[in-house]
């Protein structure tokens, strides 16, 4: 198995709160809580966050520590081996509140990297 480059998965992480981003534009808090399909993908998406933030290496997250890493790993943790805990209050808090921050800081650390979107054939 060819090993991954990381920035890979920084990538994953700015493409996963754009989508969360789309699916947010323009709905309530009361169409979230009615809409099993918007949830399901939100949820998703946080759990793709989270196991590719598992995968930033550890030199990385140490230099990056204003990122809360094992927030995000440990909320995919409960996402897939809890999923009945998932609390959707808490999902819409975190999309509103935390993602906004993630993104940018995401981001820096993609574009300090020399990061470029990559080609998808």
């Amino acid at each position: 198995m060819v090993k991954r480059d990381f920035k890979l998965f920084l990538f994953d992480i700015l493409a996963s709160v754009d989508a969360i981003e789309g699916y947010f534009d323009k709905i309530s808090k009361k169409e979230f809580f009615e809409t099993h399909l918007l949830q399901d993908g939100v949820v998703r998406r946080l759990e793709i966050i989270g196991e590719a933030a598992k995968n930033i290496p550890l030199r990385i997250r140490n230099q990056n520590g204003e990122i809360p890493w094992k927030k995000i790993v440990g909320l995919r943790n409960i996402i897939t081996h809890e999923y009945f805990g998932v609390n959707l209050e808490r999902v819409w808090n975190i999309v509103k509140d935390d993602l906004p921050e993630l993104k940018k800081q995401i981001k820096k650390i993609y574009d300090d990297l020399g990061g470029q979107e990559p080609l998808i054939k």
